[in-house]
């Protein structure tokens, strides 16, 4: 195992039963609105302390992005880890059980290691660049799509931009008389983890950020999905805008967008 990726998941799992944990004493949970209908919570600070000290002991000289704190420069600018400390904040704060603390190491601007952790399953997602993607040790593979014909497809809603909700809701409408049906579980990471596990077929998203994906990228890709961005190209950590899931699956989700989208979201 790579060295970075031991670190992570040691980072992510100790987070992840600080969060488990934090849900037995659910009045001492404080959630704070930090934008457009997105919530942060006392937990998810805490958890990302976590995380960051168990990293800077081990890689004192590395670059980090944090959800919560944002960047921490550091000597090596070649390594960047990628923290989200709670994805599915709405999620926690409701009790709803889908939420995931999410790390990935991007070195020279390629990400080469990643781990998604579901503390109320203990689903420990993994994957490092070239070797495949696992979960709690088991190789996982997506699902090879003909068509998507009585597909199940993953997707989250663009509650920050309620300004794409027309568009996004027209591109829903036409997905949904050819796939089987939906689900949006709240959690970004673990929405790209499934795709690679074949427990969805399928995801779109738009209005994500870095930490949201960066991890879920590469254990999907790891996974054989191919991932695009609305306009069918590789520019989805910098728009934010992802589509995941076999060659074929993403190439019809496309088709439905790009028949359906406007100008604001195909990028």
């Amino acid at each position: 195992m790579h060295p970075m990726l031991n670190i992570a998941i040691r980072a992510a799992r100790k987070a992840g039963n600080h969060i488990a944990k934090s849900l037995e004493n659910a009045e001492k949970i404080e959630a704070t609105l930090k934008g457009s209908n997105d919530y942060v919570t006392n937990v998810d600070k805490e958890a990302e302390v976590i995380i960051i000290d168990i990293i800077k002991a081990a890689y004192p000289d590395h670059c980090i992005l944090a959800e919560e704190t944002g960047t921490i420069e550091g000597k090596d600018k070649g390594v960047q880890w990628i923290i989200d400390p709670l994805d599915g904040t709405t999620n926690f704060v409701k009790g709803f059980p889908q939420f995931s603390v999410s790390i990935a190491v991007r070195m020279n601007g390629r990400t080469e290691v990643a781990c998604v952790y579901d503390p109320m399953l203990n689903e420990l997602f993994t994957a490092q660049r070239g070797s495949g993607a696992q979960l709690n040790n088991s190789r996982i593979r997506v699902k090879q799509l003909k068509d998507l014909e009585g597909t199940i497809l993953g997707t989250g809603f663009p509650f920050k931009q309620k300004q794409h909700s027309e568009a996004y809701f027209k591109i829903m409408t036409s997905l949904f008389t050819e796939c089987s049906d939906f689900r949006r579980a709240g959690s970004a990471a673990l929405d790209l983890c499934y795709v690679a596990a074949g427990r969805v077929d399928g995801f779109f998203e738009l209005g994500l950020k870095p930490w949201d994906m960066a991890a879920g990228e590469l254990i999907a890709r790891e996974a054989g999905a191919i991932l695009t961005d609305f306009a069918g190209g590789t520019n989805y950590m910098e728009s934010g805008n992802v589509v995941a899931s076999s060659a074929r699956g993403t190439k019809n989700i496309l088709k439905h967008i790009r028949e359906n989208g406007n100008s604001a979201i195909l990028k």
